[in-house]
């Protein structure tokens, strides 16, 4: 480590916070920018429909016990899968505990950063007053998330209702009382949505263009995550049968609902936590619906060609991967399939800049960023030496995921939780201790 080391990290949500707390640790001068006024990120509940943030009525889908960073264990008094407003509150004491909180500029949007030709990264701000200011930090951290620039379905013709992605969904208020809503998608948001305005709609349906797995939240009275990890020891091909089979038993399977069946095996997309919506199908408040061939007014065809009426449309299709505050020339991941970083965090141009949280695991993020995190100081401050042919240790990481993930962009930064942590712990472990540093 440099004496003048001194680390920008833009967001403060659950990877910002981590990021934060290990560089302060390790000794290191930190600034974090954050364009929301607290912590937590989209965990920061908000009506406005421009703000990324969860819905009213959120709780998590990974259970408290593996979300939980591991050296800041929830409260005992914490439910299996806490809500957004606990888990916010979490946040926050986690970085007040941790020193976080003075560190943090609130209010403040990251609108640029450049790296420099003799080092470090020039980052431009802008603050609450709209005031543009410049800054030199020898280190970048980007823990942004990737859940921020919604992605719309391309889909023919026009539809004359309303019509928006479940990024503006905030919850199911009078707006939707008496209406015929269609959801589309298949994945966490598109099936609590759907759920959410069955509630009090005249008709919901949910349209799939393609089978997914549904996952349980309970598993033979246990958070299902904490149940799979249980079988961990198992060949990972073993363990993708068993708990294939498993699912089928406790649900019949799809068709049983009238979902379509997955096209591919479990674990090879992400699957779908959610152990209302068949529920709600078999009691009629949910309707499933094929994928969705094109609009015409307020008609929506399916593709059975089948012909319907809706008032309003939600596209719950997902995000893409984007950072604004990069020229595309220097970085772009919005159309790729496979993201080239080493452990998803280290670039092989820009050996100052590291990416935390930019994965999708089976599983919870924020444990496995602060993982990261430590790796991040631990190169920074001299105890980690990343591969010295970076091109060749990415490329076989591209060439041997943990599972034969399908080919998209939505799965170009998924992970296998349990085996992406072994890796980042065996990439710790060739860390020696670096000397303490005086606190800046």
């Amino acid at each position: 480590m440099t004496s003048h080391s001194r680390i920008c990290i833009i967001g403060a949500g659950p990877s910002g916070i981590a990021a934060a707390k290990n560089c302060l640790q390790a000794g290191l001068a930190v600034a974090v920018f954050d364009r929301g006024e607290r912590v937590g990120g989209n965990w920061v509940y908000s009506d406005s429909p421009g703000h990324s943030s969860v819905y009213a009525t959120t709780h998590i889908i990974s259970s408290k016990a593996l979300s939980q960073y591991e050296d800041y264990p929830m409260p005992a008094d914490y439910p299996d899968y806490p809500s957004h407003r606990l888990l916010q509150r979490y946040f926050e004491n986690y970085a007040r505990d941790f020193g976080v909180l003075p560190h943090i500029r609130f209010g403040h949007t990251v609108e640029g950063a450049t790296p420099v030709a003799g080092g470090g990264w020039l980052v431009r701000v802008r603050d609450q007053q709209g005031v543009v200011g410049e800054q030199h930090f020898s280190h970048l951290m980007v823990a942004n998330g990737h859940h921020h620039d919604p992605q719309l379905p391309e889909i023919p013709g026009g539809f004359s209702g309303r019509y928006c992605h479940s990024h503006e969904f905030k919850r199911a208020d009078e707006s939707f009382r008496g209406q015929r809503v269609l959801v589309i998608g298949a994945g966490n948001s598109a099936c609590d949505i759907a759920v959410e305005t069955a509630r009090v709609s005249a008709k919901t349906c949910i349209a799939m263009r393609s089978g997914q797995w549904f996952v349980p939240k309970f598993m033979f009275g246990l958070p299902t995550d904490v149940f799979a990890a249980r079988t961990g020891w198992l060949p990972p091909r073993l363990q993708q049968w068993l708990s294939a089979q498993t699912l089928r038993l406790l649900t019949g399977g799809n068709r049983a609902y009238g979902l379509p069946e997955p096209s591919t095996p479990l674990f090879t997309q992400h699957p779908t936590i959610n152990s209302e919506l068949m529920y709600f199908i078999r009691h009629g408040e949910i309707e499933p619906r094929p994928g969705v061939a094109r609009f015409d007014g307020s008609l929506v065809e399916f593709s059975d060609g089948r012909r319907e009426e809706f008032e309003i449309v939600i596209a719950a299709t997902g995000y893409w991967t984007t950072f604004p505050f990069f020229d595309e020339q220097l970085i772009s991941f919005k159309h790729s399939l496979r993201i080239p970083l080493y452990k998803k965090m280290m670039h092989a141009e820009h050996a100052s800049l590291y990416f935390i949280g930019l994965f999708q695991p089976l599983g919870c993020i924020w444990p496995l960023a602060d993982y990261q995190a430590r790796l991040a100081v631990a190169e920074i401050t001299g105890a980690y030496r990343r591969p010295a042919d970076m091109r060749a240790a990415i490329q076989h990481e591209l060439d041997h995921p943990h599972y034969a993930f399908r080919p998209s962009v939505r799965h170009a930064v998924e992970v296998d939780y349990h085996r992406f942590r072994r890796e980042l712990l065996r990439e710790l472990g060739a860390a020696h201790p670096a000397r303490a540093q005086p606190a800046r």
